[in-house]
Protein backbone atom coordinates (compact mmCIF):
# COMPACT_ATOMS: atom_id res chain seq x y z
CA UNK A 1 0.00 0.00 0.00
CA UNK A 2 1.63 3.51 -0.95
CA UNK A 3 0.99 6.15 1.19
CA UNK A 4 1.05 9.83 -0.02
CA UNK A 5 -0.29 13.40 0.85
CA UNK A 6 -1.87 16.54 -0.80
CA UNK A 7 -2.00 19.24 0.12
CA UNK A 8 -3.93 22.67 -1.26
CA UNK A 9 -2.51 25.83 -0.04
CA UNK A 10 -4.70 28.50 0.48
CA UNK A 11 -4.35 32.12 0.16
CA UNK A 12 -7.73 34.27 0.54
CA UNK A 13 -10.34 33.08 -1.42
CA UNK A 14 -7.68 31.12 -3.73
CA UNK A 15 -6.04 27.82 -3.75
CA UNK A 16 -2.63 26.74 -5.38
CA UNK A 17 -3.44 24.25 -7.87
CA UNK A 18 -0.74 22.26 -9.71
CA UNK A 19 -1.03 21.30 -13.29
CA UNK A 20 0.61 18.34 -14.17
CA UNK A 21 2.11 18.98 -17.70
CA UNK A 22 6.01 18.37 -17.68
CA UNK A 23 7.03 14.92 -16.51
CA UNK A 24 7.15 12.29 -19.01
CA UNK A 25 4.71 8.88 -18.85
CA UNK A 26 2.62 11.14 -15.68
CA UNK A 27 -0.60 9.10 -14.83
CA UNK A 28 -1.83 12.85 -13.90
CA UNK A 29 -0.67 14.54 -16.93
CA UNK A 30 -3.45 17.41 -17.71
CA UNK A 31 -4.41 17.15 -14.40
CA UNK A 32 -5.10 19.66 -12.20
CA UNK A 33 -3.84 18.41 -8.60
CA UNK A 34 -2.51 19.57 -5.00
CA UNK A 35 1.11 19.65 -4.57
CA UNK A 36 2.09 16.33 -2.60
CA UNK A 37 3.55 13.04 -2.72
CA UNK A 38 4.83 9.91 -1.55
CA UNK A 39 5.80 9.15 2.07
CA UNK A 40 9.54 8.35 2.82
CA UNK A 41 10.37 5.73 5.09
CA UNK A 42 9.69 6.31 8.19
CA UNK A 43 7.69 9.85 7.59
CA UNK A 44 4.76 10.76 9.05
CA UNK A 45 1.88 12.57 6.89
CA UNK A 46 2.71 15.42 8.30
CA UNK A 47 6.37 15.65 7.53
CA UNK A 48 5.56 14.19 4.26
CA UNK A 49 3.04 16.93 3.52
CA UNK A 50 5.27 19.79 4.74
CA UNK A 51 8.36 17.84 3.00
CA UNK A 52 6.22 17.92 -0.32
CA UNK A 53 5.67 21.51 -0.27
CA UNK A 54 8.85 22.60 0.20
CA UNK A 55 10.35 20.22 -2.72
CA UNK A 56 7.46 21.21 -5.20
CA UNK A 57 6.71 25.35 -4.54
CA UNK A 58 9.52 26.60 -2.49
CA UNK A 59 6.93 27.43 0.30
CA UNK A 60 7.86 26.32 3.79
CA UNK A 61 4.35 25.84 5.23
CA UNK A 62 3.29 25.75 9.40
CA UNK A 63 0.00 24.80 10.43
CA UNK A 64 -1.60 22.07 8.16
CA UNK A 65 -4.75 21.10 8.55
CA UNK A 66 -6.11 17.66 8.23
CA UNK A 67 -8.91 16.98 5.97
CA UNK A 68 -9.61 13.48 5.10
CA UNK A 69 -8.29 10.56 3.51
CA UNK A 70 -8.75 9.01 0.32
CA UNK A 71 -8.31 5.14 -0.07
CA UNK A 72 -7.65 4.75 -3.97
CA UNK A 73 -7.92 0.82 -5.66
CA UNK A 74 -6.77 0.43 -9.15
CA UNK A 75 -6.53 -3.07 -11.30
CA UNK A 76 -3.50 -2.04 -12.40
CA UNK A 77 -1.47 -0.63 -9.82
CA UNK A 78 -0.78 -0.76 -6.14
CA UNK A 79 -3.25 0.65 -3.85
CA UNK A 80 -2.96 4.16 -2.51
CA UNK A 81 -4.21 6.66 0.89
CA UNK A 82 -3.80 9.62 0.16
CA UNK A 83 -3.75 11.92 3.50
CA UNK A 84 -5.49 15.52 2.25
CA UNK A 85 -4.79 18.58 3.76
CA UNK A 86 -4.66 22.63 3.62
CA UNK A 87 -2.66 25.05 5.04
CA UNK A 88 -2.96 28.51 5.18
CA UNK A 89 0.15 29.95 7.19
CA UNK A 90 3.39 29.78 5.08
CA UNK A 91 6.30 31.54 4.42
CA UNK A 92 8.94 31.58 1.71
CA UNK A 93 9.05 32.83 -2.46
CA UNK A 94 6.81 30.45 -4.88
CA UNK A 95 9.21 28.65 -7.49
CA UNK A 96 8.96 27.00 -10.71
CA UNK A 97 8.02 23.30 -10.30
CA UNK A 98 9.81 20.36 -11.87
CA UNK A 99 6.32 18.57 -12.52
CA UNK A 100 4.41 20.81 -13.67
CA UNK A 101 2.56 24.33 -13.85
CA UNK A 102 1.49 26.08 -10.24
CA UNK A 103 -1.38 28.76 -10.04
CA UNK A 104 -3.57 29.96 -8.01
CA UNK A 105 -6.88 29.54 -8.56
CA UNK A 106 -9.97 31.54 -7.04
CA UNK A 107 -12.04 29.07 -5.48
CA UNK A 108 -15.31 29.24 -7.47
CA UNK A 109 -13.03 28.17 -10.67
CA UNK A 110 -11.41 25.07 -8.80
CA UNK A 111 -14.48 22.86 -10.23
CA UNK A 112 -14.22 24.00 -13.81
CA UNK A 113 -10.47 22.80 -14.17
CA UNK A 114 -9.61 19.19 -15.46
CA UNK A 115 -9.81 17.26 -12.69
CA UNK A 116 -10.14 13.29 -11.92
CA UNK A 117 -13.82 12.70 -10.69
CA UNK A 118 -12.80 11.08 -8.05
CA UNK A 119 -11.32 14.89 -6.54
CA UNK A 120 -14.44 16.76 -7.48
CA UNK A 121 -16.20 14.65 -5.30
CA UNK A 122 -13.57 15.47 -1.71
CA UNK A 123 -12.63 19.03 -3.09
CA UNK A 124 -16.30 19.90 -3.05
CA UNK A 125 -16.88 18.86 0.52
CA UNK A 126 -13.02 20.24 1.77
CA UNK A 127 -13.92 24.28 -0.07
CA UNK A 128 -17.29 23.98 1.33
CA UNK A 129 -15.77 22.66 4.75
CA UNK A 130 -18.65 20.43 5.19
CA UNK A 131 -18.39 17.25 7.12
CA UNK A 132 -14.69 17.27 8.21
CA UNK A 133 -12.63 14.58 8.25
CA UNK A 134 -14.13 12.51 5.05
CA UNK A 135 -12.92 9.03 3.78
CA UNK A 136 -13.23 8.19 0.10
CA UNK A 137 -13.37 4.79 -1.50
CA UNK A 138 -12.43 5.32 -5.01
CA UNK A 139 -11.74 2.77 -7.70
CA UNK A 140 -10.52 3.42 -11.49
CA UNK A 141 -10.31 1.12 -14.22
CA UNK A 142 -7.13 0.96 -16.48
CA UNK A 143 -8.27 4.17 -18.29
CA UNK A 144 -8.36 6.26 -15.83
CA UNK A 145 -12.57 6.04 -15.37
CA UNK A 146 -14.19 6.27 -12.12
CA UNK A 147 -15.79 3.75 -11.49
CA UNK A 148 -17.21 3.27 -8.17
CA UNK A 149 -17.11 5.85 -5.77
CA UNK A 150 -17.96 5.23 -2.06
CA UNK A 151 -17.70 7.72 0.99
CA UNK A 152 -17.46 5.96 4.73
CA UNK A 153 -18.33 7.04 8.12
CA UNK A 154 -15.40 8.84 9.47
CA UNK A 155 -14.11 10.53 13.13
CA UNK A 156 -15.99 14.17 12.97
Amino acid sequence: MIQSTVCYLRKGDSYLMLLRNKKQNDINEGKWIGVGGKAEFGESMLECAKREILEETGLYASDLYYEGVIHFHYPHMEDEDIYVYTCDTFTGTLKDCNEGTLAWIAKEEIMSLSLWEGDRLFLKKMLNKTENPFIFDLEYDEKGNLIHAAEKEGQK
